[in-house]
């Protein structure tokens, strides 16, 4: 037998980080249920095949048909509607994170989940998230520049694996394994857009002059849109060659029209005329003039899975990828009147628009196999982000009419170059069962790099005073200057070892240990204990408890952003430095240390017939996390950063492990199967997350902010609040399959729990109720090859309570009707059609 097929290329890959509790499943058919799936928990051993339920820990487990049936385009919003830990929210009008929106699980950071594929660590994406969004201040991995036609399954860990795998696997682990087919294929087409009515957002009818001489509106019914046409074409084909190899290749192309979920603008656009009339071209403006909703996105991405055997005990494998994105997303709109608009070049004002160009590159190659009894694995892994930001239709207001409306504003740049290896066998240690263990090393290069723009996208003409004139940098996103470029770079080597055994025939232990050292932040060390009992054929018990870290990310210790701001018309430069910056320094910076973790998990799993439950309790309690400051300012800022150097600088922030805090909830899962005769097979699923974050602790002030009296705090309510409430406190996913003859029906209902968009008072906080949304998808098959879908996400076309009748009115709660912490799209019904080939 050759050695891919004896000892699947995945299992060697994963236990090169030594992972203990991933479950790899080998798909009989496209059922996910216990009954249909084969599965090797992968523990860094050649232990023989057991079942999913047999893990040690929680994992989720979605295959390529469970992928297939959401009508979700992107990998994250799949994941987001298959798995109740899962979230994804409506991050927009929050500049480079409209284009890669973050995830979270558990309500933890985004950085805080690690990503793996074909079970390597995947490159984080360049982009810092500054944004007044969930997942604030950190960068994550993108993983929508992964398409779903490459994805053989996804296997979700929903445990702390700092001991297997390093750093950010404080949450959990997402391991997605790519088709590894040797022959046949797919070629798919998607098309779908928006057909909605915006729930308490009226439609504008008409703009007049009332009485006093002011603006009037006449509105109609809640406005009905049809827009954000989705093109999605993928195709994926499996060759084998030179009889023991295979190679699997993937392309996708997405093509995702934005779309628009703004309200009126009543504000008045125009300057009066001398004798205070309104400007007559108030009644005719276009006063949706905002987009607040999807961004305009084009993807690209190319993927390659690649395995041959030399013989029976050594073979080599490889996957890569490589992608582009083109997005496009607007800002705040500048009126005709704003001090920021100049006429002449604008009449009407302008809507600033953010454009980003990703490339997005990565390389694995390795060999693996067996040697006196050792099965062993080497490889090397290589992954680039480059986020390129730019910004049109905007100008740089102190240039006057001779600036650009074009700007190439710079690019972020996040490298990773990885070396690993590992080595596992099993020993006698008079024990009722051998010891199976696992001992590797691995080595890792991390580069960040900010390349400044050109100057208009980030200068400001100074007067004869050296006042700025007006406001400088391209409006709506300045670009990177020469002082804020940065090319940092460092290392770390970690040693791990894992053992696996049995102390009884029904009593399965595991116990790995991590050492890693890095070279700017010193060293760690982590461990993790896991364990299952069988009470019985039916249930089992399962539990553990670790240690975990999360080294502060490139990002954070070097990114250097100084931007000019207008506030009631009076121009200050805010600047974010790194903690050994002086102007940070000089306001408390601290050089950042790891965030430190302790996570415990208990439960059960219970299995009978084609009926499954497991249940699985968790508290993660986090020390030290890296969180961004305040917005630090006033006038005894201002005399402490002219003694630290920064003459032109009047607000600081910067990156700090200012606060503790503890999340802890339940996932419960159940699975049902039954044959209803001449009436097909029916499916039903039930799964539940209950999530409860507390911040438990905010470090004191530092003496520097201390000596400046109470109103300054370098992390306060708002930012506390967005950690315990900005994700549902739950999250219901339902769903039944149907197959009957030729058709397969999927009908998902999931219901989000209550977030809080909070405010720096509570008087400003709103509170987003809980919504269910359905999904709907019928299939018919009429041949093995053939697969006719439609389909309905957002079914009965749900939103959230507008936020005018939610909190009060205002300008913007009028323009920007719905809250951007809704954990649902806010786009409403999204129908869709799809034909898939096989081949």
């Amino acid at each position: 037998m050759k050695l891919f097929n004896k000892l699947p290329l995945q299992l060697a890959i994963a236990s090169t980080l030594a992972t203990s509790v991933t479950a790899i499943a080998v798909e009989k058919n496209a059922v996910n249920t216990a009954k249909d799936i084969e599965v090797i928990s992968v523990t860094g051993t050649r232990r023989s095949l057991r079942s999913i339920a047999q893990s040690t820990v929680p994992v989720d487990l979605l295959t390529s048909r469970d992928l297939a049936t959401t009508g979700q385009l992107e990998i994250s919003q799949v994941l987001a509607a298959q798995l109740p830990s899962f979230n994804y929210p409506s991050a927009t009008l929050a500049d480079g994170t409209d284009h890669a929106k973050p995830a979270v699980l558990r309500g933890l950071a985004p950085d805080h989940t690690l990503v793996l594929v074909n079970g390597k660590r995947r490159h984080s994406g360049a982009l810092l998230n500054l944004g007044g969004t969930v997942g604030r201040g950190s960068t994550a991995v993108d993983l929508n520049n992964i398409p779903t036609s490459a994805i053989k399954r996804v296997e979700v860990l929903r445990d702390g694996a700092a001991a297997q795998y390093g750093s950010d696997a404080i949450a959990g682990v997402i391991n997605i394994i790519l088709k590894d087919a040797d022959d046949g294929g797919t070629v798919s087409y998607t098309y779908g857009e928006y057909q909605t009515q915006m729930a308490g957002s009226p439609q504008l009818l008409s703009t007049t002059a009332d009485d006093s001489g002011n603006l009037s509106f006449a509105k109609g019914s809640d406005r009905k849109l049809n827009d954000g046409i989705s093109r999605t074409a993928s195709a994926n084909a499996g060759f084998s060659f030179a009889d023991n190899g295979f190679l699997n290749i993937s392309i996708e192309s997405r093509n995702n029209e934005p779309t628009n979920r703004s309200g009126i603008d009543e504000r008045e656009q125009y300057n009066r005329d001398v004798n205070g009339a309104l400007d007559s071209r108030e009644f005719d403006f276009d006063r949706y003039n905002h987009r607040f909703g999807k961004a305009d996105i084009e993807d690209i991405a190319v993927f390659y899975n690649l395995g041959y055997d030399f013989n029976d005990t050594l073979a080599l494998y490889s996957f890569a990828s490589y992608s582009n994105r083109k997005g496009n997303s607007g800002g705040f709109y500048r009126r005709a009147k704003d001090s920021r608009n100049l006429t002449e070049v604008y009449p009407d004002g302008f809507l600033p628009q953010i454009d980003t160009d990703v490339d997005d590159y990565s390389f694995a190659l390795g060999l693996n196999g067996e040697t006196n009894d050792w099965t062993w694995d080497i490889s090397t892994n290589y992954g680039l982000n480059d986020f390129g930001l730019g910004v049109s239709n905007s100008l740089n207001t102190s240039m006057g009419i001779d600036s650009p409306t074009e700007f190439d504003n710079g690019s972020l740049v996040y490298e990773q170059y990885l070396v690993n290896m590992d080595a596992s066998n099993s020993f006698d240690f008079g024990l009722p069962d051998d010891v199976f263990v696992t001992v590797g090393a691995e080595y890792r290069h991390e580069n960040y790099q900010i390349k400044a723009g050109e100057e208009a996208s980030y200068i400001t003409v100074l007067d004869e005073n050296g006042v700025p004139v007006a406001a400088g940098g391209a409006q709506v996103l300045a670009g990177f200057s020469p002082d804020s470029a940065t090319d940092k770079s460092r290392h770390n080597v970690a040693l791990f070892a894992e053992f696996d055994t049995y102390l009884t025939e029904d009593w399965n232990v595991v116990l790995a240990g991590r050492f890693e050292d890095y070279s700017d932040f010193g060293s760690t060390f982590t461990a993790k204990l896991a364990s299952r009992l069988s009470i019985n054929e039916s249930l089992s018990l399962r539990g553990a408890i670790s240690s975990g870290f999360r080294a502060p990310s490139l990002a954070q210790t070097s990114y250097k952003s100084v931007s000019t701001v207008f506030e009631n018309g009076v121009p200050s430069e805010v600047g974010l430095f790194p903690v050994d910056e002086p102007a940070a320094q000089a306001l408390g910076a601290r050089e950042l240390d790891a965030e430190e973790s302790v996570n415990m998990t208990a439960g059960f799993i219970f299995t009978k017939g084609n009926f499954s439950l497991t249940l699985d309790a968790y508290r993660i309690e986090i020390d030290d996390r890296i969180v961004l400051s305040e917005n630090l300012q006033g006038p005894e800022v201002e005399a402490i950063l002219v003694q630290a150097g920064e003459l032109n600088t009047q607000s600081v922030r910067y990156f700090t492990n200012a606060i503790d805090s503890r999340t802890q909830g339940v996932d419960i899962v159940a699975t049902y199967s039954l044959g209803l005769q001449s009436y097909g097979d029916l499916r039903l699923s039930a799964a539940v997350n209950f999530n409860d974050t507390k911040v438990t602790n905010v470090k004191e002030n530092p003496p520097e902010l201390e000596a400046l009296g109470g109103d300054y705090q370098y992390f306060a309510r708002r930012e506390i609040t967005r950690f315990e409430k900005g994700t549902p406190n739950d999250k219901w996913n339902l769903s039944a399959t149907w197959d009957i003859d030729k058709f397969q029906t999927t009908l998902r209902a999931t219901r989000y729990g209550e977030v809080v968009d909070t405010s720096s008072t509570p008087e400003g906080d709103e509170v987003i109720a809980a919504k269910w949304i359905t999904d709907l998808e019928v299939a018919y098959l009429p041949s093995q090859q053939w697969k006719f879908a439609l389909g309905a996400n957002n079914l009965f076309d749900q939103y959230p309570q507008d936020t005018v009748s939610n909190i009060g009115y205002s300008d913007f709660n009028q323009i920007f009707t719905y809250s951007s912490f809704t954990p649902y799209s806010l786009d409403g019904r999204f129908i869709y059609g799809n034909i898939t080939y096989n081949f």
